[in-house]
């Protein structure tokens, strides 16, 4: 079953473990707060991110659960047992789903549809997929179409340091950021990528990379389905994004506007796509 983690704070984080709240008290106290489901499984690679040492969470659980706590925006349920606890049933009691995934879970076709139509697109509840999100169902459409878009290798390691252009910088997700910045971490290009359902955030400067490609690598993006959202973001690869002070920054803002507590647009943007396309052409062949 889930963990549903309990964070001592201090100065710092002293531990994790199991906990049921008192009869009564966790509805008083978690009263105006999303309640969110971490789904954090491999089926194929299993990042460093997402592996739970002895039993305990993992870097990403421990960063999201912290950052529920702080903000005081949602509560965090952290699972790699979705055969358990992504169910219909119990997809009812959340208003949000994370994904830092791998692979095909093996999730019942049934209970998808209900997530996709019923849960996100009719409910308008939220999607946020970190990293690997899109290396998970590689070949069903259904769910690259609604993360949008699939892994396709990773040309940039996780010892590259990469230069990153922001291009809304108004947006929510993408304001912690400012206008460029650097970061070393593992960066994924796509296939299956629909540029016209998407509002792109964020993508590789060519120019700036040691690493060149003639094609647009977008990195983080928003979008609306039905009436739920969708936010992705490509960084999580290395443990230390998750200390990242500007990636939690993100990461917050990002949720509120899923939960539709800050603006910020998710209009299909694809002539930056196409834009950016014919920008990392021209970088690659001035490189060479």
């Amino acid at each position: 079953m889930f963990y549903r983690p309990f964070l001592c704070v201090c100065s710092v984080v002293v531990g994790f473990s199991l906990w049921a709240p008192p009869a009564g008290a966790a509805d008083v106290a978690t009263a105006k707060k999303a309640r969110m489901l971490m789904v954090t499984q491999s089926k194929g690679f299993k990042h460093g991110s997402v592996n739970r040492p002895a039993g305990k969470l993992a870097p990403a659980e421990i960063a999201i659960t912290q950052l529920g706590q702080t903000s005081g925006l949602f509560t965090v349920d952290c699972t790699q047992e979705v055969d358990k606890d992504f169910t219909k049933d119990n997809l009812k009691n959340y208003d949000l789903v994370f994904f830092y995934t791998t692979g095909n879970l093996g999730i019942p076709e049934e209970t998808l549809s209900y997530f996709f139509n019923d849960w996100l697109k009719q409910k308008g509840h939220g999607f946020i997929g970190a990293h690997s999100a899109t290396d998970t169902y590689g070949d069903y459409k259904p769910y690259w179409d609604m993360v949008g878009g699939t892994f396709n290798g990773h040309p940039w390691g996780s010892g590259e340091t990469v230069t990153i252009t922001v291009h809304d910088t108004k947006h929510p997700a993408s304001l912690p950021w400012g206008e460029e910045f650097q970061i070393k971490d593992e960066i994924y290009q796509y296939k299956n990528w629909q540029p016209e359902k998407v509002h792109v955030l964020m993508s590789l400067n060519m120019a700036k990379c040691k690493t060149k490609k003639p094609y647009h690598v977008p990195v983080s993006w928003v979008k609306n389905y039905g009436d739920g959202r969708i936010f992705y973001t490509n960084l999580g690869h290395n443990e230390s994004t998750w200390a990242n002070k500007q990636f939690i920054d993100s990461m917050e803002h990002g949720i509120k506007w899923v939960l539709g507590q800050e603006p910020g647009d998710a209009t299909p943007n694809p002539e930056l796509s196409k834009a950016q396309d014919e920008k990392a052409k021209a970088d690659a062949e001035q490189a060479n």
